[in-house]
Parts: C-alpha cells; structure tokens; sequence
C-alpha cells in the first residue's frame, strides 16, 4: 500500500486533530471526506475487517439520525449486521471518525493521540 488514507469530517477536532499529527510525522496520506465522498456499504465492510470491528462498535449513536432510526434498540449480532452497515452507508454522519488505514493494512479509530501515533509507526515496521 505504502500510504495511508483518513476519513475525516473537517468540523470535527479530532479529526485535526489527527491530520497535524500526521502532518508533524511526515507521513504519506490521502484525506477522505466521507461526509461527501461516501463510503459504499463494501467499503464499510472491508475498513471493518481492518479494524477487527462490527458496525455498531464504530457508530455514533448519539447522532439525532442514530435516534431517528432507533439504533439503540438494533440487535447487536450477525443477523442485523448488514443492516447497521446499509446505515451507516446510508447515514455517514454516524461513522466514528477519524478512522485511519495504516501501511500495513490494518486499521484503527484515531481519536487519541496514541491511536495516530499507532497507525503511523505500523507504517514505519
């Protein structure tokens, strides 16, 4: 891969937050504003392979979309994941954000310092 890709919302500070960090580093990336540029429900399902995550550990379901469609009360299981994945296909503002996909492949939510941190050295191994 070689670089590193970030999905980010501009009004969020984490988001960059996440950006001068790898900015500081040098590192090699290209921005996704997913709020415009929005992920198909394939790549939803490929980034949470990278994350080792399901859907509902990366939606924001404090969002007023989250509780217009009752997120709360969706089975967490594998029956219901493709239906929390058509929502946040169909609702990006509900994607947990910044997620960043790091050189090796992998994946993680870059909300902490460390978590940036984290992505740009696996891209250094």
């Amino acid at each position: 891969m070689g670089r590193m890709e970030i999905w980010i919302n501009p009004a969020c500070s984490k988001c960059r937050s996440a950006i001068s960090l790898l900015d500081a580093e040098g590192a090699d990336y290209t921005v996704r504003r997913y709020l415009e540029d929005v992920p198909s429900e394939d790549e939803i399902r490929a980034v949470l392979g990278r994350l080792g995550l399901e859907p509902w550990d990366i939606t924001r379901t404090q969002e007023t979309e989250a509780k217009e469609l009752g997120l709360k009360d969706w089975p967490r299981d594998a029956s219901a994941r493709d239906r929390w994945i058509a929502a946040l296909a169909g609702h990006p503002r509900l994607i947990q954000r910044p997620i960043i996909t790091a050189d090796d492949g992998t994946a993680l939510v870059g909300r902490t310092e460390e978590a940036v941190t984290e992505a740009i050295s696996r891209g250094k191994s």
